[in-house]
């Protein structure tokens, strides 16, 4: 062979060896996109960052055990929007997320219940499904079709553990309490919780409102909201905040001013690991909240990934939620490919969503992976936390729980 066939010998063996590498690039399946529209930077940042994590965990370990098999083993790419910290923002970020990624098969978020509503006026309309863990019961009520909401709506999660602590304080300290005072900030899902207390669970379950205020987060002082409460000594405080520094100013002054009042919550401001590093675990201990989800038992390993992966000391309900959502997401891509030619394009995922049938749910609490025309996950109930030598554990539902609650003050 002389020199100048053997110049060409060459390109011909690279050619063939690119074409050939060109031809298994092509015949790898696409990537799919999934997105995560929700808050990364204010006052709200923590809790996106975490919702992040969750989200992060579940691309991989789909992508890891194959991908969605019926697109031919596609992985999904998570694609992050940035909610900001206010209604007007998140609305923004949803138009900005629809117009920029139109490829986008699905969506999780948005957090807060005000921005969920803003945030999914938006994708109704660009037909991109959504599923969301936030609470509010307004979310669900607008007859939309691409909303798939896996918490129990806040009117139900208060009709849900209300009888239960009111049951747990009767067997803990022999007295069923009669008065209660509520204290709120005024974001859509504490609102509605709060709407749904007073418009007959209370009363219902023999409760009188002795104490009734609202704020706007962040609060820059608690005395006077505490001091209404230390003058009129209910047996009880729901407290709703949504921010963390809200729930610090008001255990701190309940402490200062010798307010000994069992505290319940509803949202897990009040249970975030942020929380530890400014409140002392003697303020904290017994302290309850009713949540949309929470790690529990059956979950250690995604609980101690956290810890190891992400240095978190316990996986909150934004973390399993998200994980949980990017499973639902990949259930319903395999429905839509499968009955669409091994197609799946948004409106396909919703109508497969609408169709799930997945059986009890692993990753949400109560019920099965599957939703009802409004949009509700069939038969989810709620998971009661309560802090316990520093750390909040699941107590609720029994099934889940990793411990045994106390009473304050027992």
């Amino acid at each position: 062979m002389n020199g100048r066939s053997a110049v060409f010998s060459l390109i011909g063996l690279a050619l063939g060896a690119s074409l050939l590498g060109g031809g298994n690039a092509m015949a790898q399946a696409p990537d799919v996109s999934v997105g995560l529209i929700a808050p990364m930077s204010g006052i709200y940042a923590r809790y996106g960052q975490v919702m992040r994590m969750g989200a992060t965990m579940g691309v991989k370990d789909i992508n890891d055990q194959g991908g969605i098999k019926a697109l031919g083993g596609a992985k999904l790419k998570l694609v992050v929007v940035d909610s900001g910290d206010s209604t007007e923002k998140a609305k923004s970020a949803a138009e900005r997320m629809v117009a920029d990624y139109p490829d986008l098969v699905a969506a999780t978020g948005a957090y807060l219940s005000s921005f969920t509503l803003a945030v999914t006026e938006v994708t109704e309309r660009a037909k991109l499904p959504v599923l969301t863990l936030s609470y509010s019961d307004l979310i669900t009520a607008r007859g939309f079709k691409y909303v798939f909401q896996t918490s129990a709506p806040a009117g139900r999660q208060a009709e849900i553990a209300l009888p239960s602590i009111l049951e747990l304080a009767q067997k803990a300290s022999g007295k069923r309490p009669r008065t209660v005072a509520i204290v709120t900030d005024n974001t859509a899902a504490s609102l509605s919780t709060v709407k749904a207390l007073k418009d007959g669970l209370l009363a219902k379950n023999g409760l009188e409102l002795v104490v009734d205020e609202t704020f706007t987060p962040p609060l820059a002082d608690a005395s006077s909201l505490i001091q209404r409460v230390r003058s009129r000594r209910p047996d009880l405080l729901f407290f709703l905040p949504t921010v963390i520094s809200d729930a610090k100013l008001i255990l701190e002054k309940m402490n200062e001013t010798n307010v000994k009042v069992p505290v319940i919550s509803f949202g897990i401001a009040i249970a975030e690991p942020e929380v530890m590093k400014t409140v002392s675990p003697t303020l904290l201990n017994g302290v309850m909240s009713a949540v949309g989800n929470w790690g529990a038992k059956g979950q250690e390993a995604l609980i101690m990934r956290m810890k190891t992966e992400y240095n978190e000391p316990w996986m909150t309900q934004n973390a399993i939620s998200t994980y949980g959502d990017m499973w639902i997401m990949k259930a319903a891509l395999e429905r839509a490919a499968t009955e669409g030619g091994k197609k799946a394009d948004r409106e396909a995922v919703g109508q497969a969503m609408h169709t799930l049938d997945e059986g009890p749910s692993p990753y949400f609490p109560g019920g099965v992976l599957k939703f009802d025309e409004a949009g509700h996950r069939v038969g989810a109930t709620l998971t009661v936390i309560q802090w316990q030598n520093g750390v909040p554990v699941t107590v609720f539902p029994e099934a889940q729980a990793v411990a045994q609650p106390i009473w304050p003050g027992k």
